[in-house]
Order: C-alpha cells, then structure tokens, then sequence
C-alpha cells in the first residue's frame, strides 16, 4: 500500500486536497517524509484520531480508513463530533471455514448497531463485498463498491516464450500456515518418482513457517525439489523467469502475487477460495484451480502441467494493465473524495 499512499497523496496535492494521514508510527522511506502523518504510538490509531479531532477542531470532509476494523464504536464516536463522509476500506482476510457461530452473531450485531455511521463500505475484491454483507448484512449491498488494489504494471518484467523442456515453478508469500504451502510439498511428495527427480519449486518468502515446512520437506526427502530464496524485493523483475506460479493459499483478500505474475504473463496454479478472490482466473484460460487443502487435485495439476497435457499460452498482462494499475487505483478513491 506504500506507493498508493504516495500517489495519492500527490494527486490529491494536485487537485487541492489537503490529506492528513494517521498512522501507527512515523516512516521516512520512500515518499513518506511529503505526508503530513500525526502518529502517537502509545495510543491506537482509532483513539489517536478522535483525540487529535476533538483537540483540534478538525473539520473533515472525508475521513477513509484503511486496516480499521469494521463496525465498530469508532465511526459512532466520529460522527458525535464531525459530518465527515465515512468511508471504510476493507482488507481483511477470512478463514476459510468461516467464523466461529459466536463471532458470527457479533459481527451481525455491530452492523446493525454501528453500519449506519458509515456512508460507505469499499472491498479490495468482490469476494471481500460479498464477506461484508456476510458478516454485517445484506441491508449494506447499496453502500458497498469494490476498487481493487493497485500494482505498478511498468515495474513488471514479461516473460518472453520460453523454449525449455519442463516449466518451472514458484511460490511467493509470506510463510505462515494459511499460505498452504505444506499442501504443495505433500502434493509433490505423490509424484511419481521420475517427477520429483527433476522438478524444482523456488520458494520465496519468510515467516514463523518455515522451519516446519523445511522439515516436512526432509521427511519426504524432496530436499531437490524446493529451494527457499528468502524474502525478495525484486520480485517484479523474477516473475517473468519462471512459466507457473503456484499459491496454494487458503485466504486472501486482494493478492499481490496472483496479479503481478499475470501481469509478468506467467500463469497461476491457485485454489478456488485463496487464490481467486478476484475472480480473474478462469481454469483453463488464464491458469488452473483447484479446491482449497486437497492435496491429490494440486498434484494431479501439477503433474499434467508437466507432462505437457494441461498448457494455455494466452498472454494475460494486458487485462491486468487495464483493470489492475495503481493509476486506475489512485483514479477511484480520487473520485470518492471529490463527491
């Protein structure tokens, strides 16, 4: 979300909008140093907010939050003191068993108690619209829109045609349980034997995962077939060398990695509930889907992906030029504060 809050806050400039920008602590990289960020870490940033608004007698037109959670107090308590347009962003993932019975009734409650003070609910995805009126009621549907996030396509290699006998493969994500990427290593574990001699997975990424995966590598004893190349900001000049991304995840609710490797002109082997949360794999098209934990269905992909009996050479990067760029990103939510 970096350079969208950088682009924004430039276009805004542009347009005479003043931004004022709240967030947890204060950063210097990049663009940050041109926001006027207000940060206290000793106070969460819903109650840093109100307590800079009342001190302050700040008079908002729009207040947008991003990474707050949903339905809470929060948005009763700024509309006490403010007739700003609320607009909530919502970014978080679900689990994909759903939320246990008493969360669900929570959450069903604090939309009826507190989805009033929001005058609109914005989804990374359409998947992330449909949990909104999931959890908080289908009343909602008129004040939901879906702007989807943003990658700097320009930044993105393309892959060329490749002429190589065996495609190749990665896994880009943070390293945690959701990600799936246990069920990958047992899917390559049911390869047949001539397979897993030759195939080889870079992994890259980190997270508290790892050493787990790293055993469950060693007991299948498929220390040949997966290679862990750590955290990488040059992702975007690496899709391009690879033919498939693989992302087994359970859970997502805008993925960077799907679109950017789309947009390398890379296909993408991913689940139906983790990765497609965009709803821009189509099987068969742009790439191959399967159910969410089931290891025989990913292996059996992968397996005729090799072969060469499953294989699309559909170019890709072009859609996610016109639907995904931050340009289009900035464009939406500058529209939302000029209403």
């Amino acid at each position: 979300m970096d350079y969208f809050f950088w682009e924004f806050n430039q276009k805004c400039n542009e347009n005479g909008i003043g931004v004022d920008w709240f967030f947890p602590n204060y950063s210097n990289h990049g663009s940050y140093p041109e926001l006027t960020i207000y940060s206290d870490e000793s106070k969460s940033i819903e109650n840093n907010f109100l307590h800079f608004v009342k001190n302050n007698n700040s008079d908002y037109t729009h207040v947008i939050t991003h990474f707050v959670e949903l339905c809470t107090p929060f948005f009763a308590e700024v509309k006490k003191f403010s007739h700003a347009k609320m607009i909530a962003v919502d970014h978080n993932p679900r689990p994909l068993n759903g939320y246990s019975f008493k969360k669900k009734i929570n959450k069903r409650l604090k939309g009826i108690l507190f989805s009033k003070y929001i005058d609109l609910f914005v989804g990374v995805s359409n998947y992330t619209i449909n949990a909104i009126l999931k959890d908080f009621g289908t009343h909602l549907k008129s004040k939901t829109i879906t702007i989807y996030n943003g990658v700097i396509i320009d930044a993105i290699l393309v892959q060329e045609k490749r002429n190589i006998a065996k495609p190749t493969f990665l896994v880009a994500s943070h390293i945690r349980e959701s990600k799936g990427i246990q069920d990958l290593i047992a899917a390559v574990n049911l390869l047949p034997s001539q397979i897993k001699s030759e195939i080889q997975i870079d992994i890259y990424g980190e997270g508290p995962y790892q050493r787990y995966l790293t055993e469950m590598i060693q007991r299948f004893q498929l220390e040949s077939c997966f290679t862990f190349m750590g955290s990488s900001s040059e992702l975007k000049s690496t899709y391009y060398k690879y033919d498939y991304l693989i992302h087994p995840s359970y859970e997502e609710t805008f993925c960077y990695t799907v679109v950017e490797a789309l947009a390398a002109n890379i296909k993408v082997i991913t689940t139906y509930e983790g990765g497609n949360v965009l709803g821009i794999i189509e099987h068969l098209e742009n790439g191959f889907l399967f159910e969410a934990k089931k290891i025989n269905q990913l292996s059996d992909l992968i397996k005729q992906v090799w072969d060469a009996n499953l294989k699309i050479d559909k170019e890709t990067r072009p859609f996610i030029e016109n639907s995904f760029s931050l340009k289009k990103m900035v464009e939406k939510y500058l529209e939302l504060v000029r209403e």
